[in-house]
């Protein structure tokens, strides 16, 4: 062999080593050559998650799944039972007692119903409120087919519109939660009164229950008087027809066809009180939803609907 050629074989073994000896995991007891960390790497197919733990010095983990279960392997897969939000929890502990830990937060299997309530680990549950920003798609509408855009209206509706442009500025206020068990509970705030219509109001209560008549009644809205119900609860239908009274419709009804709904015990609501409290879910997602609610608001068809707010909601922190 040449010198050359030696020197070669050399410098190759050299690496070698210096390669080997850097490679050291948590199986080759090198714990003293590398501080205590831990990572978490996952893969996410329905409700079955694949875990990896990526640590250094480790002799032992501990997962907390965030549902009531755990592990002790080092990388192991679990199927959550249902859908929903999940914190995991990865403590990984060495050889001297020394433990880190490390989390990583999950969207499991977000069905429309875990969107609306937070899931099963929601045990606050889920709060909204209605938009003060509005979005592009907010607006008025006629109670008819296709919920065509009311006329004098602005459309989309301006940020801060009942507001500014109505005095109703604290129906941005009121929060509604929904919780995973079917439960509901609804906030009034310091004002004691809800968004409502002004027909509405008169008819049912002679007008004595409107709080806030509003600085401009020329689209019927105010605030009215509620005492929220204890122990409400909601439905919520992912898919049906639903047929509300109409002033457009021949028999004095009108059908929306494959909706989403939101319907409630007793007196509650959500976002608007009027005689319909049976709305529409047109949109759901994580942070925002966009509802359908009717009201009626001409005095000589008492108690039919008129027109729709089209509005979104969004979550509360």
């Amino acid at each position: 062999m040449t010198k050359k050629n030696l020197i070669l074989l050399y410098g190759i073994l050299f690496s070698l080593t210096l390669f080997l000896t850097s490679c050291s995991s948590d199986d080759d007891g090198a714990s003293a050559n590398f501080p205590l960390t831990a990572d978490i790497f996952n893969s996410v197919n329905g409700k079955k998650v694949a875990f990896q733990g990526l640590t250094n010095s480790a002799t032992s983990w501990m997962w907390d799944f965030g549902d009531g279960n755990t592990s002790t392997e080092k990388n192991p897969v679990h199927v959550y039972t249902e859908g929903g939000y999940y914190t995991a929890k990865l403590t990984a502990t060495s050889d001297d007692g020394s433990s880190v830990s490390k989390e990583v937060k999950l969207a499991i299997d977000l069905t429309p119903y875990i969107l609306l309530t937070g899931g099963p680990t929601a045990t606050n549950g889920k709060t909204w409120r209605l938009a003060s920003g509005h979005s592009d798609m907010d607006y008025f509408a006629y109670a008819d087919a296709d919920l065509t855009p009311f006329d004098g209206a602005p459309n989309p509706l301006p940020a801060g519109i009942f507001g500014v442009g109505l005095g109703l500025g604290e129906v941005y206020e009121d929060e509604f939660t929904f919780y995973f068990d079917g439960s509901y509970s609804h906030d009034v705030k310091d004002d004691g009164a809800s968004f409502s219509g002004l027909v509405y109001q008169f008819l049912t209560t002679g007008g004595a229950g409107i709080v806030n008549p509003s600085s401009d009644q020329s689209f019927g809205l105010c605030t009215g008087a509620y005492t929220p119900e204890s122990d409400a609860t909601f439905t919520y239908v992912e898919n049906e027809d639903l047929t509300v009274s109409s002033v457009f419709g021949g028999d004095g009804t009108m059908t929306y066809s494959g909706v989403s709904t939101l319907d409630f015990s007793g007196t509650e609501f959500i976002g608007f009180m009027d005689f319909q409290r049976k709305v529409i879910i047109q949109d759901i997602k994580d942070n925002s939803m966009r509802l359908v609610m009717f009201m009626a608001a001409e005095p000589s068809a008492p108690g039919i609907n008129t027109n729709g707010l089209v509005l979104t909601f969004e979550t509360v922190n």
